[in-house]
Protein backbone atom coordinates (compact mmCIF):
# COMPACT_ATOMS: atom_id res chain seq x y z
CA UNK A 1 0.00 0.00 0.00
CA UNK A 2 1.36 3.25 -0.62
CA UNK A 3 2.01 5.94 1.52
CA UNK A 4 0.66 9.80 0.99
CA UNK A 5 3.84 12.13 2.23
CA UNK A 6 3.38 15.63 2.04
CA UNK A 7 6.60 17.59 0.97
CA UNK A 8 7.76 20.32 -1.48
CA UNK A 9 9.15 19.27 -4.43
CA UNK A 10 10.43 22.61 -5.36
CA UNK A 11 14.32 22.67 -6.91
CA UNK A 12 16.77 25.73 -5.61
CA UNK A 13 19.07 27.74 -7.70
CA UNK A 14 21.93 26.25 -6.56
CA UNK A 15 20.75 22.82 -6.95
CA UNK A 16 19.58 23.26 -10.57
CA UNK A 17 23.55 24.10 -10.71
CA UNK A 18 24.05 20.52 -8.82
CA UNK A 19 22.16 18.70 -11.26
CA UNK A 20 23.37 20.39 -14.08
CA UNK A 21 27.01 19.36 -13.56
CA UNK A 22 26.05 15.80 -12.19
CA UNK A 23 23.48 15.10 -14.85
CA UNK A 24 26.23 16.49 -17.43
CA UNK A 25 28.88 14.01 -15.94
CA UNK A 26 26.26 11.13 -16.20
CA UNK A 27 25.42 11.79 -19.73
CA UNK A 28 29.37 12.06 -20.58
CA UNK A 29 30.13 8.71 -19.33
CA UNK A 30 27.46 6.65 -20.89
CA UNK A 31 27.90 7.97 -24.11
CA UNK A 32 31.67 7.30 -23.71
CA UNK A 33 30.43 3.56 -22.83
CA UNK A 34 28.43 3.27 -26.49
CA UNK A 35 30.38 6.13 -28.78
CA UNK A 36 33.30 3.54 -29.83
CA UNK A 37 30.80 0.99 -30.75
CA UNK A 38 29.85 2.48 -34.40
CA UNK A 39 33.73 3.72 -34.68
CA UNK A 40 35.43 0.18 -33.77
CA UNK A 41 36.15 -0.83 -37.66
CA UNK A 42 37.90 2.44 -37.71
CA UNK A 43 39.56 2.26 -34.75
CA UNK A 44 40.90 -0.77 -35.68
CA UNK A 45 41.94 0.37 -39.04
CA UNK A 46 44.09 2.85 -37.27
CA UNK A 47 46.04 1.20 -35.15
CA UNK A 48 46.28 -2.27 -36.73
CA UNK A 49 44.04 -4.03 -35.06
CA UNK A 50 42.71 -7.21 -36.99
CA UNK A 51 38.49 -7.81 -36.43
CA UNK A 52 38.72 -10.40 -34.26
CA UNK A 53 40.68 -8.75 -31.68
CA UNK A 54 38.42 -5.30 -31.87
CA UNK A 55 36.14 -6.89 -28.69
CA UNK A 56 38.95 -6.03 -26.71
CA UNK A 57 38.14 -2.42 -27.35
CA UNK A 58 34.63 -2.99 -25.40
CA UNK A 59 36.25 -5.38 -22.67
CA UNK A 60 38.99 -3.46 -21.48
CA UNK A 61 36.81 -0.65 -20.69
CA UNK A 62 34.24 -3.53 -18.91
CA UNK A 63 36.42 -5.41 -16.99
CA UNK A 64 37.24 -2.67 -14.93
CA UNK A 65 34.14 -1.23 -15.15
CA UNK A 66 31.81 -3.85 -13.51
CA UNK A 67 34.98 -4.86 -11.27
CA UNK A 68 35.81 -1.93 -9.38
CA UNK A 69 32.32 0.24 -9.18
CA UNK A 70 31.41 -1.34 -5.56
CA UNK A 71 34.21 -0.93 -4.20
CA UNK A 72 35.18 2.95 -5.42
CA UNK A 73 31.37 3.25 -4.54
CA UNK A 74 32.44 2.36 -0.48
CA UNK A 75 35.12 4.12 -1.04
CA UNK A 76 33.45 7.33 -1.81
CA UNK A 77 31.42 7.57 1.34
CA UNK A 78 34.66 7.11 3.35
CA UNK A 79 36.53 9.35 1.96
CA UNK A 80 34.46 11.86 0.39
CA UNK A 81 32.66 12.03 -2.84
CA UNK A 82 33.05 15.12 -4.36
CA UNK A 83 36.76 14.41 -4.43
CA UNK A 84 36.39 10.92 -5.45
CA UNK A 85 33.99 12.17 -8.58
CA UNK A 86 36.74 15.32 -9.52
CA UNK A 87 39.18 12.40 -9.19
CA UNK A 88 37.00 9.60 -11.65
CA UNK A 89 36.05 13.12 -14.16
CA UNK A 90 40.10 13.84 -14.08
CA UNK A 91 41.05 10.19 -14.94
CA UNK A 92 38.67 10.23 -18.12
CA UNK A 93 39.94 13.67 -19.12
CA UNK A 94 43.78 11.81 -19.24
CA UNK A 95 42.00 8.75 -20.41
CA UNK A 96 40.44 9.99 -23.59
CA UNK A 97 43.48 12.01 -24.39
CA UNK A 98 45.69 9.26 -24.56
CA UNK A 99 43.35 7.30 -26.96
CA UNK A 100 43.03 10.52 -29.33
CA UNK A 101 46.64 10.35 -29.60
CA UNK A 102 47.08 6.76 -29.42
CA UNK A 103 49.14 5.27 -32.34
CA UNK A 104 49.21 1.43 -31.64
CA UNK A 105 46.74 -0.76 -30.09
CA UNK A 106 48.37 -1.44 -27.27
CA UNK A 107 47.95 2.75 -26.33
CA UNK A 108 44.24 2.73 -27.59
CA UNK A 109 43.58 -0.67 -25.46
CA UNK A 110 45.32 1.11 -22.07
CA UNK A 111 43.26 3.93 -22.71
CA UNK A 112 39.66 2.07 -22.49
CA UNK A 113 40.79 0.53 -19.82
CA UNK A 114 41.42 3.52 -17.93
CA UNK A 115 38.34 5.18 -18.90
CA UNK A 116 36.65 1.82 -17.31
CA UNK A 117 38.20 2.84 -13.87
CA UNK A 118 37.37 6.35 -14.59
CA UNK A 119 33.75 5.16 -14.94
CA UNK A 120 34.04 3.26 -12.03
CA UNK A 121 35.31 6.14 -10.36
CA UNK A 122 33.08 8.48 -10.75
CA UNK A 123 29.69 7.38 -11.30
CA UNK A 124 28.71 5.81 -7.88
CA UNK A 125 29.96 9.35 -6.67
CA UNK A 126 28.12 11.20 -8.79
CA UNK A 127 24.96 8.72 -8.19
CA UNK A 128 25.63 9.45 -4.21
CA UNK A 129 25.83 13.03 -4.93
CA UNK A 130 22.51 13.14 -6.73
CA UNK A 131 20.74 11.42 -3.67
CA UNK A 132 22.13 12.91 -0.76
CA UNK A 133 21.79 16.32 -2.69
CA UNK A 134 17.90 15.84 -3.28
CA UNK A 135 16.76 14.13 0.08
CA UNK A 136 12.85 15.20 -0.38
CA UNK A 137 11.27 12.09 -2.18
CA UNK A 138 9.56 13.82 -4.63
CA UNK A 139 12.73 15.68 -5.64
CA UNK A 140 14.66 12.24 -6.05
CA UNK A 141 12.24 10.86 -7.82
CA UNK A 142 12.31 13.93 -10.36
CA UNK A 143 16.17 13.94 -10.63
CA UNK A 144 16.45 9.99 -10.83
CA UNK A 145 14.21 10.56 -13.66
CA UNK A 146 16.13 12.56 -15.66
CA UNK A 147 19.35 10.92 -14.55
CA UNK A 148 17.80 7.87 -15.82
CA UNK A 149 16.45 9.51 -19.19
CA UNK A 150 20.26 10.70 -19.95
CA UNK A 151 21.31 7.48 -19.35
CA UNK A 152 20.28 5.86 -22.12
CA UNK A 153 20.00 8.76 -24.34
CA UNK A 154 23.58 9.05 -23.81
CA UNK A 155 24.06 5.43 -24.97
CA UNK A 156 21.63 5.93 -27.93
CA UNK A 157 23.59 9.49 -28.68
CA UNK A 158 26.66 7.68 -28.67
CA UNK A 159 26.21 5.74 -31.35
CA UNK A 160 25.31 8.29 -33.22
CA UNK A 161 27.66 10.47 -32.63
CA UNK A 162 30.25 7.81 -32.95
CA UNK A 163 28.96 7.76 -36.29
CA UNK A 164 28.68 11.37 -37.00
CA UNK A 165 32.54 11.85 -36.00
CA UNK A 166 33.68 9.00 -37.82
CA UNK A 167 32.41 10.20 -41.28
CA UNK A 168 32.57 14.28 -40.54
CA UNK A 169 36.33 14.21 -38.74
CA UNK A 170 38.30 11.14 -37.54
CA UNK A 171 37.82 7.89 -34.99
CA UNK A 172 40.00 10.03 -32.83
CA UNK A 173 37.29 12.40 -32.00
CA UNK A 174 35.46 9.50 -30.10
CA UNK A 175 38.07 10.19 -27.58
CA UNK A 176 38.93 13.68 -27.31
CA UNK A 177 34.86 14.83 -27.84
CA UNK A 178 35.05 13.89 -23.92
CA UNK A 179 38.15 16.59 -22.98
CA UNK A 180 35.80 19.93 -23.06
CA UNK A 181 33.34 18.55 -21.48
CA UNK A 182 35.78 16.89 -18.47
CA UNK A 183 37.27 20.31 -18.33
CA UNK A 184 33.97 22.38 -17.30
CA UNK A 185 33.09 19.60 -14.73
CA UNK A 186 36.19 20.25 -13.46
CA UNK A 187 36.05 23.70 -13.15
CA UNK A 188 32.75 23.89 -12.02
CA UNK A 189 32.19 21.11 -9.74
CA UNK A 190 34.61 22.50 -6.53
CA UNK A 191 32.09 26.15 -7.23
CA UNK A 192 29.15 24.53 -6.89
CA UNK A 193 28.90 21.01 -5.21
CA UNK A 194 29.46 21.11 -1.26
CA UNK A 195 31.87 18.58 -0.16
CA UNK A 196 30.54 15.75 1.68
CA UNK A 197 32.21 14.91 5.15
CA UNK A 198 34.38 11.56 5.03
CA UNK A 199 33.91 9.41 8.16
CA UNK A 200 35.71 9.07 10.99
CA UNK A 201 37.27 6.36 12.38
CA UNK A 202 36.52 3.60 9.86
CA UNK A 203 38.36 1.37 7.90
CA UNK A 204 37.80 0.04 4.35
CA UNK A 205 37.06 -4.01 4.34
CA UNK A 206 40.42 -5.21 2.39
CA UNK A 207 39.86 -8.88 2.51
CA UNK A 208 36.11 -7.91 1.15
CA UNK A 209 37.60 -5.90 -1.31
CA UNK A 210 40.07 -8.08 -2.51
CA UNK A 211 37.42 -10.79 -2.88
CA UNK A 212 34.24 -8.88 -4.14
CA UNK A 213 37.10 -7.02 -6.83
CA UNK A 214 38.54 -10.55 -7.48
CA UNK A 215 35.32 -11.97 -8.14
CA UNK A 216 33.67 -8.97 -10.26
CA UNK A 217 36.46 -8.83 -12.46
CA UNK A 218 37.05 -12.93 -13.22
CA UNK A 219 32.92 -13.25 -13.53
CA UNK A 220 33.03 -10.27 -15.87
CA UNK A 221 35.90 -11.76 -17.79
CA UNK A 222 34.74 -15.52 -17.90
CA UNK A 223 31.18 -14.13 -19.37
CA UNK A 224 32.72 -12.25 -22.46
CA UNK A 225 35.59 -14.52 -23.08
CA UNK A 226 34.09 -17.84 -22.61
CA UNK A 227 35.77 -18.91 -20.01
CA UNK A 228 34.69 -21.16 -17.79
CA UNK A 229 37.59 -21.45 -15.61
CA UNK A 230 37.39 -17.54 -14.95
CA UNK A 231 33.65 -17.84 -14.57
CA UNK A 232 33.70 -20.60 -11.83
CA UNK A 233 36.78 -18.68 -10.05
CA UNK A 234 34.80 -15.85 -9.91
CA UNK A 235 31.23 -16.88 -8.43
CA UNK A 236 33.98 -19.18 -5.88
CA UNK A 237 35.23 -15.78 -4.84
CA UNK A 238 31.81 -14.11 -4.56
CA UNK A 239 30.74 -16.61 -2.37
CA UNK A 240 33.83 -15.84 -0.34
CA UNK A 241 33.21 -12.28 0.18
CA UNK A 242 29.52 -12.68 1.26
CA UNK A 243 30.99 -14.95 3.82
CA UNK A 244 33.54 -12.31 4.75
CA UNK A 245 31.19 -9.60 4.84
CA UNK A 246 28.78 -12.18 7.59
CA UNK A 247 31.49 -11.38 10.02
CA UNK A 248 33.43 -8.63 9.15
CA UNK A 249 32.69 -5.68 12.04
CA UNK A 250 33.20 -3.14 9.55
CA UNK A 251 31.74 -4.59 5.95
CA UNK A 252 32.26 -3.40 2.36
CA UNK A 253 29.05 -4.25 1.74
CA UNK A 254 26.68 -4.41 5.16
CA UNK A 255 24.89 -8.01 4.44
CA UNK A 256 21.59 -6.01 5.78
CA UNK A 257 21.49 -3.54 3.38
CA UNK A 258 22.13 -6.62 0.76
CA UNK A 259 19.19 -8.38 2.37
CA UNK A 260 16.55 -5.74 1.87
CA UNK A 261 13.95 -6.38 -0.43
CA UNK A 262 14.09 -3.02 -1.73
CA UNK A 263 17.92 -2.99 -2.50
CA UNK A 264 17.68 -6.79 -3.82
CA UNK A 265 14.85 -6.88 -6.22
CA UNK A 266 15.08 -3.08 -7.45
CA UNK A 267 19.04 -4.18 -8.10
CA UNK A 268 17.40 -7.68 -9.70
CA UNK A 269 14.77 -5.31 -12.22
CA UNK A 270 17.81 -2.97 -12.69
CA UNK A 271 19.84 -6.27 -14.48
CA UNK A 272 16.67 -7.35 -16.67
CA UNK A 273 15.81 -3.93 -17.81
CA UNK A 274 19.57 -3.17 -18.97
CA UNK A 275 20.95 -6.85 -19.99
CA UNK A 276 18.35 -7.79 -22.41
CA UNK A 277 17.73 -4.38 -24.06
CA UNK A 278 21.62 -3.80 -24.13
CA UNK A 279 22.29 -7.23 -26.01
CA UNK A 280 18.83 -6.73 -28.18
CA UNK A 281 20.42 -3.06 -29.34
CA UNK A 282 23.79 -4.52 -30.28
CA UNK A 283 22.07 -6.99 -32.79
CA UNK A 284 19.82 -4.60 -33.88
CA UNK A 285 23.13 -2.70 -34.59
CA UNK A 286 24.22 -5.55 -36.94
CA UNK A 287 20.93 -6.05 -38.38
CA UNK A 288 20.53 -2.55 -39.29
CA UNK A 289 24.09 -2.61 -40.88
CA UNK A 290 24.74 -6.25 -42.29
CA UNK A 291 20.99 -6.99 -42.74
CA UNK A 292 19.22 -3.55 -44.11
CA UNK A 293 22.29 -2.28 -45.37
CA UNK A 294 22.51 1.02 -43.82
CA UNK A 295 25.45 3.11 -42.85
CA UNK A 296 27.31 3.98 -39.78
CA UNK A 297 25.19 7.53 -39.64
CA UNK A 298 22.15 6.43 -40.89
CA UNK A 299 22.04 3.47 -38.39
CA UNK A 300 22.56 6.47 -35.72
CA UNK A 301 19.72 8.52 -36.65
CA UNK A 302 17.86 5.61 -36.61
CA UNK A 303 18.95 4.80 -32.68
CA UNK A 304 17.90 8.52 -32.05
CA UNK A 305 13.86 7.18 -31.93
CA UNK A 306 14.45 5.00 -28.98
CA UNK A 307 17.02 8.65 -27.41
CA UNK A 308 13.75 10.68 -28.16
CA UNK A 309 11.58 8.14 -26.04
CA UNK A 310 14.20 8.54 -23.45
CA UNK A 311 13.95 12.10 -23.04
CA UNK A 312 9.58 11.79 -23.01
CA UNK A 313 10.31 9.32 -20.59
CA UNK A 314 12.71 10.66 -17.75
CA UNK A 315 10.14 13.81 -18.06
CA UNK A 316 7.09 11.64 -17.14
CA UNK A 317 9.21 8.65 -14.84
CA UNK A 318 9.17 10.86 -11.04
CA UNK A 319 5.45 11.68 -11.81
CA UNK A 320 4.50 8.27 -12.50
CA UNK A 321 6.60 6.77 -9.35
CA UNK A 322 5.24 9.80 -7.16
CA UNK A 323 1.43 8.48 -8.22
CA UNK A 324 1.70 5.05 -8.03
CA UNK A 325 4.68 3.97 -6.42
CA UNK A 326 8.46 2.93 -7.48
CA UNK A 327 7.32 -1.06 -7.32
CA UNK A 328 4.32 -0.44 -9.38
CA UNK A 329 6.10 1.87 -12.15
CA UNK A 330 8.98 -0.91 -11.83
CA UNK A 331 7.20 -3.99 -12.35
CA UNK A 332 4.96 -2.44 -15.09
CA UNK A 333 7.84 -0.78 -17.03
CA UNK A 334 9.76 -3.89 -17.22
CA UNK A 335 6.59 -5.77 -18.59
CA UNK A 336 5.93 -3.62 -21.08
CA UNK A 337 9.62 -3.31 -22.22
CA UNK A 338 9.69 -7.31 -22.39
CA UNK A 339 6.60 -7.42 -24.00
CA UNK A 340 7.39 -5.17 -26.55
CA UNK A 341 10.36 -7.28 -27.66
CA UNK A 342 7.89 -9.40 -29.45
CA UNK A 343 7.25 -7.56 -32.59
CA UNK A 344 11.17 -7.77 -33.11
CA UNK A 345 10.17 -11.53 -34.09
CA UNK A 346 8.20 -9.82 -37.52
CA UNK A 347 11.70 -8.03 -39.03
CA UNK A 348 12.51 -9.35 -42.15
CA UNK A 349 15.20 -8.60 -44.87
CA UNK A 350 13.80 -5.41 -46.30
CA UNK A 351 13.21 -1.80 -45.25
CA UNK A 352 9.89 -2.61 -44.68
CA UNK A 353 10.64 -3.50 -41.31
CA UNK A 354 11.00 -0.08 -40.20
CA UNK A 355 7.40 0.32 -40.18
CA UNK A 356 7.56 -2.25 -37.08
CA UNK A 357 10.72 -1.56 -35.49
CA UNK A 358 11.01 2.25 -35.05
CA UNK A 359 7.52 1.94 -33.27
CA UNK A 360 8.41 -0.77 -30.96
CA UNK A 361 11.38 0.93 -30.15
CA UNK A 362 9.92 4.21 -29.31
CA UNK A 363 7.78 2.42 -26.88
CA UNK A 364 9.53 -0.32 -25.55
CA UNK A 365 12.59 2.66 -24.53
CA UNK A 366 9.87 5.23 -23.07
CA UNK A 367 9.03 1.63 -20.69
CA UNK A 368 12.91 0.59 -20.60
CA UNK A 369 13.88 4.39 -19.07
CA UNK A 370 10.80 4.17 -16.89
CA UNK A 371 11.89 1.29 -15.07
CA UNK A 372 15.40 2.43 -14.76
CA UNK A 373 14.14 5.58 -13.18
CA UNK A 374 11.90 3.04 -10.61
CA UNK A 375 14.62 0.61 -9.92
CA UNK A 376 17.10 3.25 -9.15
CA UNK A 377 14.77 5.14 -6.92
CA UNK A 378 13.70 1.45 -5.53
CA UNK A 379 17.51 0.41 -4.95
CA UNK A 380 18.37 3.62 -3.09
CA UNK A 381 15.83 4.84 -0.88
CA UNK A 382 15.17 4.78 2.56
CA UNK A 383 18.99 4.49 3.88
CA UNK A 384 21.10 6.81 5.54
CA UNK A 385 23.26 9.53 4.29
CA UNK A 386 26.64 7.19 5.01
CA UNK A 387 24.83 4.67 3.13
CA UNK A 388 24.59 6.39 -0.24
CA UNK A 389 27.93 5.50 -1.63
CA UNK A 390 27.14 1.77 -1.07
CA UNK A 391 23.70 2.22 -2.10
CA UNK A 392 24.05 3.59 -5.94
CA UNK A 393 27.48 1.38 -5.53
CA UNK A 394 25.61 -1.85 -5.69
CA UNK A 395 22.78 0.30 -8.28
CA UNK A 396 25.91 1.08 -10.59
CA UNK A 397 27.30 -2.40 -10.52
CA UNK A 398 24.09 -3.74 -11.48
CA UNK A 399 23.88 -1.52 -14.24
CA UNK A 400 27.67 -1.97 -15.13
CA UNK A 401 27.48 -6.12 -15.10
CA UNK A 402 24.24 -6.03 -16.90
CA UNK A 403 26.23 -4.11 -19.62
CA UNK A 404 29.06 -6.27 -19.69
CA UNK A 405 27.41 -9.28 -19.58
CA UNK A 406 24.04 -8.45 -21.76
CA UNK A 407 26.12 -8.27 -25.13
CA UNK A 408 28.23 -11.46 -24.46
CA UNK A 409 25.46 -13.54 -23.30
CA UNK A 410 22.65 -12.39 -26.03
CA UNK A 411 25.34 -12.46 -29.22
CA UNK A 412 26.31 -16.15 -28.18
CA UNK A 413 22.56 -17.13 -27.89
CA UNK A 414 21.91 -15.78 -31.29
CA UNK A 415 25.34 -17.11 -32.99
CA UNK A 416 24.21 -20.84 -32.19
CA UNK A 417 21.08 -19.94 -34.59
CA UNK A 418 21.23 -20.11 -38.42
CA UNK A 419 21.91 -16.47 -39.35
CA UNK A 420 21.96 -12.70 -37.58
CA UNK A 421 17.79 -12.65 -38.58
CA UNK A 422 17.15 -16.03 -37.05
CA UNK A 423 19.13 -15.17 -33.97
CA UNK A 424 17.27 -11.71 -33.61
CA UNK A 425 13.95 -13.71 -33.21
CA UNK A 426 15.28 -16.24 -31.06
CA UNK A 427 16.78 -13.77 -28.36
CA UNK A 428 13.64 -11.33 -29.04
CA UNK A 429 11.24 -14.20 -27.94
CA UNK A 430 14.02 -15.70 -24.82
CA UNK A 431 13.65 -11.83 -23.77
CA UNK A 432 9.81 -11.80 -23.51
CA UNK A 433 9.80 -14.87 -21.05
CA UNK A 434 12.26 -14.12 -18.85
CA UNK A 435 11.48 -10.60 -18.34
CA UNK A 436 8.25 -11.63 -17.56
CA UNK A 437 9.37 -14.21 -14.86
CA UNK A 438 11.40 -11.39 -13.69
CA UNK A 439 8.68 -9.21 -13.64
CA UNK A 440 6.43 -11.92 -11.10
CA UNK A 441 9.48 -12.30 -9.14
CA UNK A 442 10.25 -8.85 -8.50
CA UNK A 443 6.26 -8.31 -7.88
CA UNK A 444 6.26 -10.90 -5.10
CA UNK A 445 9.67 -9.82 -4.00
CA UNK A 446 8.82 -5.50 -3.56
CA UNK A 447 5.06 -6.58 -2.16
CA UNK A 448 3.82 -4.47 0.36
CA UNK A 449 5.30 -5.86 4.63
CA UNK A 450 8.54 -7.96 3.37
CA UNK A 451 10.71 -5.00 3.86
CA UNK A 452 12.23 -5.69 7.37
CA UNK A 453 14.63 -3.05 7.54
CA UNK A 454 14.43 -0.39 9.84
CA UNK A 455 15.60 3.27 8.22
CA UNK A 456 17.94 5.91 9.92
CA UNK A 457 15.64 7.11 11.74
CA UNK A 458 14.27 4.10 13.31
CA UNK A 459 11.23 4.01 11.55
CA UNK A 460 10.07 0.93 9.90
CA UNK A 461 10.85 1.87 6.12
CA UNK A 462 8.64 -0.78 4.49
CA UNK A 463 6.93 1.99 2.72
CA UNK A 464 9.96 4.42 2.02
CA UNK A 465 12.56 1.94 0.50
CA UNK A 466 10.18 2.72 -2.91
CA UNK A 467 8.72 -0.30 -2.67
CA UNK A 468 5.36 1.52 -2.66
CA UNK A 469 6.08 5.46 -2.12
CA UNK A 470 3.55 8.31 -2.83
CA UNK A 471 3.83 11.62 -2.64
CA UNK A 472 1.29 14.33 -2.75
CA UNK A 473 1.75 17.13 -4.47
CA UNK A 474 2.13 20.46 -1.77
Amino acid sequence: MATNVDVSAKITAQQRLVLFLLLGSQFMLSVDFSILNVALPQVGAGVGMGLDSLPWIATAYALPTAGFTLLFGRIADLFGRRRMFLLGIALMAVSSLIGGIATSSAVVLLARTLQGFATAVATPAALSLLTTSFTDERQRARVLGLNGALLSAGFTAGALIGGMLVDVLSWRWAFLVNLPVAALILVLTPLVVRSSKAATRVKLDVPGAVTVTAGLLAFAYGVTDHNVYALVGGLALLVIFWSIELRAQEPLASVRILNRPSVKWGNLGGVLAIGPMTGILFLLTLYLQDVLHFSALATGLIFGVPGLASVFAGILAGRFINRYGARTVLTVGLGVQGLLTAPLLLLGTNHDSLAILLPTLFISFFAHVTALVAYMVTATSGLANSEQGLATGLATLAQQVAMTVGIPIVSAVAAAQHGLLDGLHFVAGLAVVVTLVGVALISRGLRPGTEAAVGADGEPDSEKSGAGVRVVPA
